[in-house]
């Protein structure tokens, strides 16, 4: 009862006071904590569970592939199968023993391995096919998730929701409408992920009429739109320049999570609306607990979008959120305080967001070209160069830009320097016709000023 309503304190202390303790008070522990994120207390009920004589069953042994899975812990989670293989009584081909080991190396990133379990499963069910689907569709497999999917003896919603997201994680808006299609003809009613699935299919096309079309398909199903929905609409309609719609489905919603003011408050500051972000944020705060992303959206807010005071914007304020975080700043946050003193020459700030940059993530190009380019530009030049010369030393190297466009539903990517785009010869014809367009009209605009000024 404890464990179910969160209460893992409480479970504790009644486990530890009961009169005899056994294997089956030991499996409602450890796969309630697995269950509920305390993924080493479980592990270490294990070890407590061993050392009293104890013998683990299936159910012991599912609790710990969830604290694996949980860990990212892929060579612990091939310790646990191992002791499994090695003990009789208990065997992976038992279909609920084998479905945990197939999450838990698809959760770990290790499909061979997954793939390897699933084959050797005398009996399948429908989680088997599914976890399958959703590992290869997660990292991006889609001919392997795609070719599950068509083999499968029978699908449910789980099915497809898992195959259209890898798709729309792709880009390949043509692909998931055309999933979605067969879908409703198959008789599978579409819930709140699926449609969220399309939306941010949408959004990652830039497609505002087609996110404005799944919304209205939305609003006919009268779907309820809870917040991971309403989430996925606020971040389309943002990402899509529609600002205004944005906030009116925020303000329609009756559940707010920390995503949705999150999402929310990152849109005003990216469309420049610092002081409604900052307005948004105090608002969420009666409520809602921010979390990190949030703490970078509103350094977002605070280092640009207008609020710039005679030097050094807001800085000030944005180092008072870092300092008063209710989690350790993190290498996205330190590296949004680093950005923001580019713009505003803050150098003491600078160096002491690099320094915690630093000790985060020492091979990771992007705080030394900053704090490199930041001393650059206040002139000091030697600062610049040792940043350079550490970088080369430690054999750290800035990634080409990448940028895309899409056309008619096909993504063309442009990476700095590069020149394979097959129709790359028209478009630097384009550009430099452009270019000449440009300096005519600034040329033309500075004659036009000189003559001016003549006349006065």
């Amino acid at each position: 009862m404890y464990l179910e309503n969160g209460l893992v304190g409480l479970a504790y202390q009644v486990f530890w006071h009961m009169p005899v303790l056994d294997a089956v008070s030991f499996n409602i522990m450890i796969v309630g904590y697995a269950k509920r994120g305390y993924s080493l207390e479980a592990l270490e009920l294990f070890r407590e569970m061993v050392g009293l004589g104890l013998e683990p069953d299936e159910f012991t042994i599912v609790g710990l592939l969830v604290s694996c899975e949980q860990l990212g812990n892929a060579r612990l989670g091939k310790s646990v199968h191992a002791w499994i293989e090695q003990r009789k009584s208990i065997s992976s081909s038992n279909l609920i023993l084998g479905n945990a080991l197939l999450d838990m190396y698809v959760k770990c990133k290790k499909l061979e391995s997954a793939r390897r379990i699933f084959d050797a499963l005398v009996e399948k069910d429908i989680i088997s096919w599914n976890t399958m689907i959703a590992g290869y569709a997660k990292v991006g497999e889609l001919d392997l998730a795609h070719t599950f999917f068509d083999h499968m003896p029978r699908r449910n919603l789980f099915s497809w929701n898992s195959l259209i997201s890898g798709y729309s994680q792709k880009g390949d808006y043509m692909m998931v409408m055309s999933l979605f299609n067969s879908m409703v003809l198959n008789n599978v009613r579409p819930d709140s992920v699926t449609m969220a699935i399309l939306v941010h299919a949408a959004a990652e096309i830039g497609g505002l009429e087609q996110g404005k079309l799944i919304h209205s398909l939305v609003v006919r199903m009268q779907m309820k739109v809870d917040a991971f929905l309403g989430s996925a609409l606020i971040d389309m309609y943002c990402k899509c320049g529609s600002i205004e719609r944005a906030f009116m489905v925020f303000r329609g919603l009756t559940e707010k999570d920390v995503n949705v003011w999150t999402t929310m408050i990152t849109g005003f500051a990216f469309h420049g609306h610092g002081n409604k972000a900052l307005e948004l944020f105090s608002e969420m705060q009666r409520d809602v607990m921010p979390n990190e992303v949030t703490c970078v959206a509103i350094l977002t807010a605070c280092s640009h979008n207008g609020l710039v005071d005679e030097n050094y914007g807001r800085l000030a304020e944005a180092e008072e959120v870092v300092d008063k975080m209710p989690m350790k700043p993190s290498r996205s946050i330190w590296g949004s305080i680093v950005g923001a003193c580019r713009a505003h020459g803050n150098m003491e700030l600078a160096e002491r967001a690099f320094t915690e940059l630093l000790k985060l993530e020492p091979d990771e190009p992007g705080g030394c070209i900053l704090l490199s380019n930041i001393y650059a530009t206040s002139g000091r030049w030697s600062c610049s160069d040792k940043i350079r010369e550490h970088m080369e030393r430690r054999g750290v190297k800035k990634n080409a830009g990448c940028s895309s466009v899409v056309i008619d539903g096909i993504f063309h990517d442009f990476v700095a320097a590069e020149k394979q785009h097959p129709r790359w010869e028209e478009i630097q014809s384009i550009l430099n016709c452009l270019k000449n367009e440009m300096k005519s009209s600034a040329d033309f605009s500075f004659n036009f000023l000189q003559m001016s000024l003549d006349l006065c």
